[in-house]
């Protein structure tokens, strides 16, 4: 187990190290963005954002999701998958951007309320807007597919270096139009998209050799009848994270919207760590062929992940007013009251993906929809209902509530089909220690001041005490620790741990991995 447990951190690293730094970039220029946007043009930009990942989950028809399962198929080219699952999203994202362009003027109507005196949008705006949005559903896209084909190798240096080069031109683009040029809500989108276009045309350069503009349709067919009914799913699962904005615009207006967006931004600090699991778990967790290892494999990387993230959503609690006075101008304060749940519905929709991984082992893929159907129901029924009295606070309980469903709905079906001995205790104290810091920090301590902050922090890094208090640590783990307190005799250890690393069933042999890592270091 330990060598996938290393390969996850490995690749896991990488990807969560982009994460990182792109995150700490966006996050480092928001007292600049938002004293050039006003919360509604901020919310706009955020729908149409959301709107452009919804459309894309569609045109895509389950096709990554299925190339991540039948690259690593005994029975199947990975060469001949590439090509085809690019060449079919290609044509799927081109034909369906030039669909909806006609249509520009009736989808911005459907997405941002023009009577609202605090938008300032007139109908053509609002409309070059959505223009400019059809076209980044065809960057998108692509962009998303030809960074998979990175994850497929494990090249996970490459990852790492393309994706912070977008985000650096991104970045300088979208500071040019939005604070040099005041373009607003544009501003924001046109930095995004023109500098993904540039990225999308250099890697299909990068990866000519392997992608293609000619389908197998045999091959395509296969794959389309794995990956489709993934869609569904996941598109009711991603509109958890879009109709409570389209409530929240049409319910109190998009300048709550916009703030609610700014809460989204802040909860990426355990939104980093969720993904570089999202990248590295799927590609790591189908190479385990064997079913007894990969259920303890589970079950030991669900335990650390929720520790880990709770580590964080416990401090995005407890610190969030600080984090808003320091990142945010004051017109975007209140959007410190959402930070913490949408933090946790984050972590909660980390566990999902265990679960969804499970059901692409069995090849159950369909049951994956009435279990994120019926969290969509109940998001926008708990949307509707607590929105209005509740604003944003009102929409963060439903997105965490809406993830709850999903959970225990996913945790019935893939239990029947393959049973995870999860570690429930463990869990447990996770959440109480987790649950008893935030009461106390809300209850006890001053929520102002650099006392409140002094205090609030030192309560945050009581976590770890807090655990091993509870006797979350077995007694292994407990040796581990009490080796910190001797660097040499633990760097030992790790070196006795590397000289004999475990064999690794998957499609990328530990061999074959050190190689890409071994080439990543060349780029």
């Amino acid at each position: 187990m330990s060598g996938y447990l290393r390969r996850l951190a490995t690749t896991g690293a990488a990807y969560t190290a982009a994460s990182i730094f792109s995150k700490l970039i966006a996050v480092a220029l928001l007292p600049l963005y938002t004293r050039y946007l006003s919360p509604a043009d901020y919310g706009a930009a955020e729908v149409l954002f959301a709107a452009v990942v919804s459309a894309s989950i569609i045109v895509r028809l389950g096709v990554i999701e299925a190339l991540l399962r039948f690259y690593y198929k005994e029975d199947e080219d990975p060469d001949r998958v590439v090509a085809t699952s690019f060449a079919a999203l290609f044509w799927f994202a081109t034909v369906a951007a030039l669909i909806a362009l006609p249509f520009a003027e009736p989808i911005s109507e459907a997405l941002l309320p023009l009577d609202d005196p605090e938008t300032g949008l007139t109908p053509e705006q609002a409309t070059e807007l959505a223009r400019i949005s059809i076209a980044g559903l065809w960057v998108l896209t692509l962009h998303e597919y030809l960074l998979t084909i990175f994850r497929l190798e494990e090249r996970a240096r490459a990852f790492f270096v393309t994706t912070m080069l977008n985000v650096a031109a991104a970045i300088g683009l979208t500071v040019v139009l939005v604070v040099g040029a005041e373009e607003g809500a544009r501003g924001l989108l046109l930095g995004s998209y023109v500098s993904g276009a540039v990225f999308v045309l250099g890697l299909i350069a990068l990866h000519w050799r392997r992608v293609s503009l000619w389908i197998d349709r045999a091959l395509l067919r296969r794959m389309l009848r794995f990956g489709t009914p993934t869609m569904p799913a996941e598109l009711s699962l991603y509109a958890l994270n879009f109709v409570d904005r389209i409530i929240i615009v049409r319910s109190v207006g998009l300048a709550e919207a916009g703030l609610y967006s700014l809460a989204v931004k802040f909860a990426q600090a355990v939104n980093v760590l969720v993904r570089g699991f999202q990248l590295a778990w799927p590609p790591l967790a189908y190479s385990i062929r064997d079913d007894d290892e990969a259920r303890r494999t589970y079950a030991a990387v669900v335990t650390w992940f929720v520790a880990g993230c709770s580590f964080v959503v416990t401090g995005m609690w407890l610190l969030s007013r600080w984090i808003v006075r320091a990142l945010a101008a004051p017109k975007f304060f209140d959007s410190y009251e959402a930070i913490g749940l949408i933090a946790t519905g984050v972590t909660l929709y980390a566990l999902y993906m265990v679960l969804l991984v499970i059901l692409g082992r069995t090849g159950r893929t369909e049951l994956n929809f009435p279990a994120t159907g019926a969290a969509l129901i109940a998001n926008v029924a708990l949307n509707l209902l607590l929105v209005p009295p509740l604003g944003i606070v009102g929409a963060g309980l439903a997105l965490v509530a809406s993830y709850l469903v999903v959970l225990a709905l996913m945790y019935g079906f893939t239990q029947r089909l393959f049973a995870v001995p999860y570690e429930w205790a463990r869990l447990g104290r996770v959440v109480l220690v987790s649950a008893a810091l935030v009461a106390v920090g809300e209850l006890l301590l001053p929520t102002e001041g650099i006392v409140g902050l002094a205090a609030r922090i030192a309560l945050w890094l009581l976590y770890p005490l807090a655990l091993l208090a509870s006797g979350f640590f077995s007694a292994g783990e407990r040796r581990w620790l009490t080796a910190l307190r001797h660097p040499g005799e633990l760097l030992d250890r790790l070196r006795t741990a590397q000289a004999f690393p475990a064999a690794v069933d998957g499609r990328i042999p530990e061999v074959a991995e050190a190689e890409l890592r071994d080439e990543d270091t060349r780029l």
